[in-house]
Formats: structure tokens, sequence, C-alpha cells
């Protein structure tokens, strides 16, 4: 999905929206649990329980009028600060300041009555966000349709799929026009054309001022929709800043320990490396070649470039598919060129050698940028050897100017006058 980002520092304000400080969550972990009010009661006293610390000592500023992603493994604290700052669970030490109207979406079907019809739901949501019944009805119309439920919106919702619950909870929680917006990770259950809407929208929300805290695997969407994000883990916060660099050291972090799983170690590499577990082919080395074909770490957008990369098949393979991903000094993913399928069947790799992705005029704009590689297998859905991040490119100014992060290698023809002719 490519999406047109407006100006960020624009909307940027120093007030805190959500301010949590030195917060801690604990929950009991009951391990027998009671079948009866009887035995509820009789084991009272006795009742045999873990305690849980979902979160430890953590404290950010959410500023006013941005977007704030939380990412994190599964388990790491995300979804419990999203709910301490929606209202729902109250922390156990430290405090949560929301200034402003909250609306959360959190989970398919929250607020929602099974035994009530899509738009009695509606209401009903509504009104425990704080609308009044006048209120709703001038936004129903709306709601439904952004919904796209037609003729379902009258029946019960205990008939609803997962994705059209997601549709009419995202709607009723981005019309409620609030000041915050809370969601978890359930927009992802969407079909793509919803999805594009609900980003939409979002971005419509922010222009507007509201604030969005979402918590999110697609670490993609953080780099390129959030400002600043928060890295989780295991209830302690482990980093927080501008969006792209909190994703580089999560990633960084993931591909250590990957690496370490599969055995590969990455002890005195510059660069995080992901090893087959089978070990069937590695990529050794990987260079740019300029205009002259000699190695150069130095490139002007609009010259040839060659992106060589040099391979070793420990047995012979059914030849793999190569690729690499190229991402600028601000976190954004601006190509990810790879080899089809299509056309590379049937063919055997063995020994060593090189393969070479071309580029006869380089559409790059001026600036750093990193490349990460890897090799496929021939389906192109098994990764056999990756490194993230491997090695840099400097793209200098050269004698035409390029803004931007590309060039888009069109041409300006003369202008025409409504007469027909030149200007």
């Amino acid at each position: 999905m490519t999406l047109v980002l407006p100006d960020r520092r624009a909307t940027t304000s120093s007030e805190a929206a959500v301010v949590v400080n030195d917060v801690s969550k604990r929950f009991r972990l009951y391990k027998d649990r009671s079948t009866s009010l009887k035995e509820r009661v009789t084991r009272l006293r006795r009742s045999v329980y873990d305690e849980y610390w979902a979160l430890r000592d953590v404290s950010l500023e959410v500023p006013k009028g941005t977007t704030y992603g939380l990412i994190g493994h599964n388990g790491s604290g995300k979804s419990t600060l999203l709910r301490l700052m929606a209202g729902i669970h109250r922390p156990t030490s430290g405090s949560v300041d929301v200034r402003g109207r909250v609306s959360a979406l959190l989970e398919l079907g929250a607020g929602f009555h099974p035994e009530l019809t899509g738009r009695e739901n509606v209401y009903l949501n509504g009104s425990i966000l704080g609308l009044g019944k006048k209120a709703i009805n001038a936004k129903i119309d709306e709601i439904v349709e952004f919904a796209g439920l037609g003729e379902f919106i009258d029946s019960p919702v205990k008939i609803y799929s997962s994705g059209m619950f997601v549709r009419l909870g995202f709607s009723v929680a981005v019309h409620v026009e609030p000041d915050i917006l809370i969601i978890d990770e359930v927009i992802a259950v969407g079909d793509e054309d919803f999805q594009r809407r609900c980003f939409d929208h979002l971005y419509r929300l922010r222009s507007q001022g509201a604030t969005i805290i979402m918590v999110t695997h697609s670490l993609n969407l953080v780099q390129t929709m959030c400002d600043n994000a928060a890295w989780l883990d295991h209830g302690e916060l482990r980093a927080i800043g501008a969006a792209p660099d909190v994703v580089h050291r999560y990633l960084d972090e993931v591909n250590v320990v990957e690496a370490e799983r599969i055995g590969g170690g990455t002890e005195g590499a510059a660069e995080a490396e992901v090893r087959s577990a089978h070990d069937l082919i590695s990529i050794d080395e990987v260079e740019f070649l300029g205009r002259d074909g000699l190695p150069t770490k130095v490139a002007t957008p609009l010259e040839p470039l060659t992106v060589r990369m040099h391979w070793t098949a420990r047995e012979p393979i059914e030849l793999p598919l190569f690729s690499f991903a190229v991402e600028s000094e601000a976190g954004v993913y601006v190509a990810n060129p790879g080899m089809q399928t299509e056309d590379h069947t049937g063919k055997l790799l063995t020994g060593s050698g090189h393969v070479d992705y071309t580029v006869d005029s380089l559409a790059l704009g001026p600036g750093q940028y990193t490349f990460s590689v890897a090799a496929h297998d021939h389906s192109g859905t098994t990764v056999l050897d990756k490194r993230e991040r491997f090695l840099t490119l400097r793209v200098q100014p050269g004698s035409r100017m390029v803004y931007g992060l590309v060039d888009m290698l069109g041409r300006w023809e003369p202008p025409v006058s409504s007469a027909g002719g030149p200007a």
C-alpha cells in the first residue's frame, strides 16, 4: 500500500495528550479456578496464585496531534498499556494522565450485544463513548456507509463475521470525533479495500488534530505512519523515540535472536544476519559497481549502477530468488526489487558465483541508503539467507538536481496554449 504522507512536523504539538508516569501493572494468575460460588467462598483464604507483572516502571509521553506506535513481541505489555490509557485497567503503581476524549477499538466485538442489530449497536456504542441520541442520528448514515454492511446493518451482530465486526466497530470509533483514538491491531482483520479507507480516515483525523495511538505488528506501518514509537519487551520499556529509529533497534534485536536460534551468530559483524538452518546457500559479499564497472560506495542520480551479490551454494540447489531492500536514512522503505518465480525455474546453482541487478539510470535522490539482501528458495516462500542493513550507499548530487527520495524519470513537455500551439 502506498501512502502519501502530510508534513508530520506541521501538526506536532509539544503539549502531551497522554502522560504515562512510572506505571506498573500486576495481575494475579490463579492456579485453582473455582467452579461454583461455594468453592470460591471456601477457598477464599487459601487460593494459590502467581503474580504476573505485565508492565514495570514504564514512562512515556504521547504528543498531542501525533501518531504513536507501540511495538514488541506478543506478551510484551503493549495491549495492557493501551487498556490503561483507555481507562479499562488501573495501574498497580504510577499514573496515566489522559487529556481529551478517548475512543478505543481494542478487540473484536468490544461493547457489542450479540442479540442487537448492527444499527442498534451503533447507538449502544455511541452512548458508551459519550454521544447523545441526537449526535448519533446526525452521524448514523455516515457510520453505516463507512462500515459497508449494506442490508446486514439491521441483522443481529451474532451472525457477523470477524471482518464485519471490525468494520462496524472501527466506523463507530472514528466517527465520534475523538481527541485520542486508541487502536489495537484489529484493522489487520479487514480486507484491503477497508484497510485503505481506514488509513485515509486516520489521516483525516490526524489533520484535524486528533492523537492516534496504535499497537501493530506491521513495522512498515509504524515507520511510514507514526511520528514516534515505544518498544516494550517483557513489560519493560526498551526504546523510545522517532519511529524509524525505534523500529531499527527492535529489528536489530530480533535478527540477533533469530541468528542465535538457528546457529548463525553475529559476533563481530556490523549487520544482523539470518542464516538458513539447512545452510544451502550463503550471500558472502555484496558490492556496488559504477559506470566503469569498478566497485564504489558512492553513486550519482541518473547514472548506471550495478548491485552484485556474491554467493556460495554448498550443494546443488534449484535456482534461488535473490532480492534486496533499499531504506532511506529516515527509515522509509524505498524499493524492494526481487527475482520473479516464473523467470527463473528449472536451473541449478553449484559452487560459487555472483548475481547482478543492473540499473541503467539510478532513480534515487541524494542521501544515504542502507541495503538488506536475501536469497529465497525457488518458490519464494522460504528465506535461505538474509542480511539486514548489510551495506550503505551514498548518493551524491549530480548535474541534475533531484528533490525527494526518487526521480520519477519522466520528462516535461513544452506548455501548450488553449489555442493548441506552443505557449
